[in-house]
């Protein structure tokens, strides 16, 4: 009697399940797809590869290992990649035409991808912002970081201010790549290992496993972001997110609360500050008189 139960209570089930699948006559060409592409696979290495113009040694068999394993964790951590994807046409015009101004290669946006996932978030260590920056670095190069003001999280400003170590790290080591990997584990901590091991070539550099496996990370989100559908991703242009059309409005003065200024421009507090992270709090005291360039709709009075 228990076993027939038993059986009975699964026939309900798999009867359930069925009557929930969808008419496949309902699905669209692009569901279709991934229905039919949704399996376990290794994904494709490129034939060749560069960064900044730095040809990778792909004929190395641990260069070939290395890269394979970042391919495959990005391809296969759907829900992260996924979300970078979808903000890309939000963030990463932006920055591609900041890191050109500032003379600095392409490549390094998915530098600032692997650092942040174009987020402006913040590590358990205090690194902040699109490029992760510690506070001491971050003023190192110019920015302002205090309890009001954060401009880790300023998409141009943080930018820059990556830009100009990026390009001391280049002069240093003569190689982008180099530059690239100091950016992780920073410049004297890469120059000893340099110096101890007689090498001047990443490829060739045994490095802790984090700064190892940095340079691959930004490689395998260049091939992936560059052809999302050879590793599984096809999302419809209508599901990247919108770029934000904000204009600036200069503020030289002392803001008493950052929730009543926004309401002058039809935001909400939430909404100014997902479009200014680098204001960390409801308040400006700006005794300096300094000027910031606020972000607010561009159809507001």
């Amino acid at each position: 009697m228990y076993r027939a139960r038993i059986f009975l209570g699964l026939c309900l089930l798999l009867l359930v399940a069925i009557l929930a699948i969808p008419d496949p006559t309902t699905y669209s060409e692009r569901m279709h797809f991934l229905s039919e592409h949704n399996h376990t696979r290794l994904v494709p290495l490129p034939v060749s590869l560069d960064l900044a113009g730095e040809s990778v040694p792909l004929t190395q068999e641990d260069a070939q290992e290395r890269l394979s394993k970042e391919l495959l964790t990005n391809s296969y951590w759907h829900s992260n990649t996924l979300q970078i994807l979808k903000r890309s046409s939000r963030y990463m015009p932006e920055l591609v035409q900041l890191l050109r101004e500032e003379g600095i290669p392409e490549d390094f946006v998915y530098l600032a991808i692997i650092e942040s996932g174009l987020s402006p978030v913040v590590s358990p260590a205090g690194a902040a912002g699109f490029w992760q920056l510690m506070p001491g670095t971050a003023e190192e190069l110019g920015l302002e970081v205090n309890g009001e003001i954060d401009e880790r999280y300023h998409l141009e400003k943080s930018t820059r201010a990556a830009a100009a170590y990026l390009r001391n790290a280049k002069e240093r080591f003569g190689s982008w790549t180099l530059a690239a990997a100091s950016y992780n584990m920073g410049m004297a901590g890469l120059q000893r290992q340099m110096d101890r091991q007689f090498e001047t070539d990443y490829y060739d550099l045994l490095l802790n496993e984090e700064t190892k496996r940095y340079v691959f990370r930004i490689l395998a989100l260049k091939c992936i972001m560059a052809k999302p559908r050879a590793y599984g991703f096809d999302l419809d242009p209508s599901e990247y997110d919108a770029p934000w059309n904000d204009r600036v409005v200069l503020v030289d003065s002392s803001v008493t609360n950052w929730g009543t200024w926004a309401h002058q421009y039809g935001w909400s507090y939430n909404e100014l500050k997902r479009h200014n992270p680098w204001l960390r709090d409801a308040q400006l005291s700006n005794t300096s008189g300094k000027a910031y360039a606020i972000s607010v709709p561009q159809n507001a009075h």
